[in-house]
């Protein structure tokens, strides 16, 4: 029932405060399975999904005061779908793949979106690892290998030499920690993603493998904030 009153108060057009609040508190409780069962319904997931700005395909990412909402928004869905199994039938009734991927490329070349992009990739990445169909669905409709691909060289800031060489910068900085959780993310949903694709069969394919192949080692070659987050990178 406290599942349900939040909801209910989500539902509303409340202020920013409140609904951050509100997403907290229902993150917390969506860890717990049982409490889950009632609440993981398509009118909820909905609230879900408008309150993360994924029903809204053209609007673009203008009000940094809704990022926190955003955000909280992202991480009740990655907690609902990773404990839910009628969660994960109805991302894929939702369509919730295609807006997730929306919402990546509204990301570009925006200021202060990392924490967004971040829990989208990772409820992308629950996505791809959970539900087979979905899994399918980003790689043949939805172009996943070029948009997560794309969103890790964004993560990995690459700058190309050639068109299959990316620049070595030994004096670079190391990455901060969003952008090695960003990138580390990226790469957990691209092994989903790509783990059935040892036939490639077409150009289209051949170059973005050899693209995606020139990011990843440079990958390698780039360090995180720390020696455990390095670690976990490569």
């Amino acid at each position: 029932k406290l599942c349900e009153g939040i909801l209910n108060v989500l539902e509303k057009d409340t202020k920013t405060s409140c609904q951050v609040a509100c997403l907290e508190a229902l993150r917390i409780l969506s860890r717990d399975k049982k409490v889950l069962v009632p609440v993981t319904t398509k009118r909820n997931m909905q609230i879900l999904m408008r309150l993360a700005k994924l029903d809204t395909v053209e609007d673009p990412l203008e009000r940094v005061s809704e990022f926190p909402v955003i955000v909280e928004a992202l991480k009740c869905l990655c907690n609902i779908i990773f404990n839910s199994a009628v969660a994960q039938k109805l991302s894929l009734e939702l369509n919730l793949a295609a807006m997730l991927c929306n919402l990546l490329e509204k990301c570009k070349d925006q200021q202060f979106v990392g924490d967004i992009k971040c829990f989208d990739l990772r409820l992308l990445f629950l996505l791809s690892l959970l539900h087979t169909d979905i899994r399918s669905q980003l790689r043949q409709e939805l172009q996943g290998v070029q948009v997560l691909t794309q969103a890790l060289e964004s993560s990995l800031s690459v700058r190309w030499t050639e068109e299959y060489k990316a620049a070595e910068d030994h004096d670079r900085p190391p990455l901060s920690l969003q952008e090695t959780d960003c990138a580390i993310e990226a790469l957990k949903a691209l092994f989903n993603v790509t783990l059935d694709s040892w036939n490639v069969h077409s150009k289209t394919e051949s170059h973005q493998f050899r693209y995606m192949a020139a990011i990843l080692r440079h990958c390698l070659l780039t360090t995180g904030p720390t020696e455990d987050k390095t670690e976990e990178l490569h």
